[in-house]
């Protein structure tokens, strides 16, 4: 029988685009699993704004772990965990907080290099992947050359690929590039590593057939699913306050099939 982790690994076999709508809590959770996830992903931006704090590298290293928690008590999917840059410079301490996670059954993490420079993500890597050696945690390495346009246009295609070649060669399962939205580019990129390819849902991205016909192999929502439902919340949160109405029933969901959701995965 195979693992979890063996599970979610196959979930990124080419030909495949394993679609993951980011989650933040428990109830996230469970939402996701009746839309069909196959598995789950946190955003680390969601989960930080859901529990009150900016995102940023700012969230308390116990919070987050009691949050995994939280979802991993009614979660029977592959969870992966996005963990930004580690929350700390030092690899031994993205490790220490590496193995609490895998404790609590994550099978998977986002590590980013975000302003850092790269040689600090590859030492980071480095040291989880010889500590885990495969098959083992599935290590997405984000790219954030083109979330923070600080090059060139013309230049941000072959830094990627730069930074994609490097920490594929420092361990990385997977190469994840949030803010790439042109499909020509995703194409070139996606053949130009046998590692799988993340894009996130960006405006302008092309649907899951013309991402899979490219060669990307996983979508992730990032914190878009959080800002929608939020952004929802807050216009029928001022509504009532200045109206005193409430007019989001078409939409809102049915209280005893929400309540049946809960109580099965409460089970679970």
């Amino acid at each position: 029988m195979s693992t979890p982790i063996q599970d979610f690994h196959a979930l990124h076999a080419p030909g495949q685009l394993l679609i993951l709508a980011n989650v933040w809590d428990a109830g996230s959770a469970v939402l996701a699993r009746q839309a069909g996830a196959r598995a789950l992903a946190t955003s680390s931006a969601a989960l930080a704004w859901s529990l009150g704090h900016a995102d940023g590298d700012l969230l308390p290293r116990q919070e987050l772990l009691d949050a995994v928690a939280r979802i991993q008590r009614v979660n029977p999917l592959p969870l992966t965990v996005d963990i930004e840059n580690g929350y700390s410079d030092e690899p031994g301490a993205v490790l220490a907080l590496v193995r609490e996670l895998l404790a609590r059954g994550v099978v998977g993490i986002n590590l980013e290099d975000g302003s850092q420079p790269p040689a600090l993500m590859e030492a980071k890597l480095r040291a989880l992947r010889e500590a885990l050696p495969r098959p083992g945690l599935f290590i997405n390495a984000r790219i954030d050359t083109y979330l923070q346009r600080s090059l060139p246009p013309e230049a941000l295609e072959d830094e990627a690929r730069t930074r994609m070649a490097r920490y594929a060669a420092a361990g990385a399962d997977g190469l994840f590039l949030p803010g790439l939205a042109d499909l020509d580019v995703a194409h070139r990129l996606a053949a130009s590593t046998p590692l799988p390819l993340n894009l996130m849902s960006w405006p302008g991205l092309a649907g899951a057939d013309a991402l899979r016909a490219a060669g990307v192999r996983r979508l992730s929502a990032g914190a878009s699913l959080f800002k929608s439902c939020y952004g929802a919340l807050l216009t029928d949160m001022s509504r009532l306050h200045e109206q005193g109405e409430f007019d989001g029933w078409a939409r809102a969901l049915d209280y005893a099939r929400t309540n049946a959701w809960m109580d099965a995965a409460r089970g679970r």
